[in-house]
C-alpha cells in the first residue's frame, strides 16, 4: 500500500497590489505563489531595543528643522480632556 505525505492548506484573502507583487515575483509563469512566498527572503531579526540600535548606523539621520518641529509637536500636542469622546 502506497501512503502519501499530505500537507495542510490554507486559503488566505490579498488585496489586488499584494495580488500583482507576487505575480510580478514569479520567475516563470506556472511558478506557484506559495512556491514565490518559500523563496521569499524575510528579515529574521526581532523587533527589539538590541534590533533597533543595531539599526542606527544603518538609518538616515534628519536635521535639526525636523528636531525643532518633532520637539514643538511634543509640548504642544496635549491629551484631550476627556479621552473618551
Amino acid at each position: 500500500m502506497m501512503h502519501r505525505a499530505c500537507m495542510a492548506k490554507k486559503t488566505i484573502s490579498i488585496d489586488m497590489e499584494a495580488y500583482r507583487r507576487l505575480s510580478a515575483a514569479r520567475k516563470e509563469a506556472n511558478e506557484s505563489f506559495f512556491q514565490v512566498i518559500k523563496r521569499a527572503v524575510w528579515r529574521e531579526e526581532g523587533k527589539t531595543c538590541g534590533a533597533l540600535v543595531a539599526a542606527l548606523p544603518r538609518m538616515d539621520t534628519v536635521d535639526d528643522e525636523v528636531l525643532e518641529i518633532l520637539e514643538l509637536a511634543q509640548h504642544t500636542d496635549l491629551p484631550p480632556d476627556n479621552p473618551w469622546k
